[in-house]
C-alpha cells in the first residue's frame, strides 16, 4: 500500500475580514499571501493550542480515511496585525495569538449540511461516524452539525472539539478505550448502518507509521504547555498512541454505535 505523505503549507495572514461568530472560539475570515481565503483558528482562543492540536489532528485523519476536507495550512500571524481593529474583544485574540495559528480554506458560496434535505449514504455516513467515535468528536449533531455541501459533495470541518481526553489529561488509556457514548447525538447514526463492515478497512488506512506521521504535523511549540509535567515530545507521544490504542480497540466503539442505533428503532 502507497502511503502518500502529508505536507501542510504555511502562509501569512495579511488581512483580517470579518469574525465568524459561531461557536465559542471567535474564528474568522482572513485573506493570507497566497491571495486565498481562510478561516482562520486563533491559538489565543477558547481552548488555545489543543483546540489547533484537535483541528489539526482530526482533519488529517479524516483526510487519510478518503473524507472530504478543506486543505489545512499553518497560518502565521505577524504581532503588528491587527492593531487598528476597533474591537477590543477582537484586538485582544489577535495580540494573544501571535505566532502559528490554524487555517483552513474558505470553501466559498458552501451550504450548511440539513439531515432534512440532504440524504448521506450510508456507507459515507459509517465512514463519517466511524471518524468521530475514534477522534472521540462530541460536535457532529443535527443541532451543529459540522458539515457542508460544497459542489454537490459533502465536507467536513471543525474538529476543534475532538480529543477531549486532553483537556484533564488524566488517564489517557482509560479515554482511549472508551466506547464513546456520546455517539448516540451523531447526527447520521440512522444512516450508519454499516459501521462494523468498514471497520477493518478504516483500521487498515491508519496504519502506525501514517498515525506517527500525523501525530509528527503537530508544531513543537504547540506542545510547550504552561505548567505541564511533559516535554514537547512526550506529549506529542501520548496523542500518538492514544491514537494506536483507540485505532486497535476500534471493535469497542463500533458496539457503542450498533447498540445507539438499536435504541433509534
Amino acid at each position: 500500500m502507497t502511503i502518500n505523505k502529508i505536507e501542510l503549507r504555511t502562509v501569512n495572514v495579511t488581512r483580517y475580514i470579518t469574525p465568524l461568530r459561531e461557536g465559542g472560539s471567535l474564528p474568522a475570515l482572513a485573506e493570507a499571501d497566497d491571495d486565498f481565503k481562510y478561516v482562520l483558528k486563533f491559538r489565543g482562543a477558547g481552548h488555545g493550542v489543543k483546540a489547533l492540536i484537535a483541528e489539526l489532528l482530526g482533519g488529517e485523519i479524516a483526510r487519510t480515511l478518503g473524507l472530504q476536507i478543506p486543505e489545512l495550512v499553518f497560518a502565521n500571524l505577524d504581532e503588528a496585525f491587527g492593531r487598528s481593529e476597533g474591537d477590543e474583544e477582537i484586538q485582544d485574540l489577535l495580540k494573544g495569538s501571535q505566532g502559528l495559528n490554524l487555517a483552513l480554506h474558505f470553501l466559498s458560496g458552501a451550504l450548511t449540511f440539513d439531515p432534512v434535505v440532504t440524504t448521506v449514504d450510508e456507507k459515507l455516513a459509517s465512514k463519517i461516524i466511524w471518524l468521530d467515535a475514534l477522534i472521540t468528536n462530541i460536535d457532529r449533531t443535527v443541532k451543529n452539525t459540522n458539515m457542508l455541501i460544497w459542489h454537490k459533495e459533502l465536507w467536513l470541518i471543525d474538529h476543534g472539539a475532538t480529543f477531549y481526553f486532553h483537556h484533564s489529561w488524566g488517564d489517557w488509556q482509560k479515554a482511549a478505550l472508551s466506547t464513546f457514548p456520546y455517539i448516540k447525538d451523531h447526527v447520521l447514526l440512522p444512516q450508519a448502518t454499516l459501521v462494523e463492515e468498514i471497520n477493518s478497512e478504516m483500521m487498515a488506512l491508519l496504519p502506525d507509521e501514517k498515525l506517527r506521521e500525523i501525530t509528527n504535523l503537530i508544531p513543537t511549540d504547540w506542545l510547550n504547555w504552561e505548567g505541564a509535567e511533559m516535554n514537547a515530545e512526550e506529549i506529542r507521544e501520548v496523542y500518538y498512541q492514544f491514537l494506536v490504542l483507540r485505532r486497535n480497540n476500534s471493535n469497542n466503539f463500533v458496539k457503542q454505535i450498533q447498540d445507539a442505533r438499536e435504541k433509534l428503532v
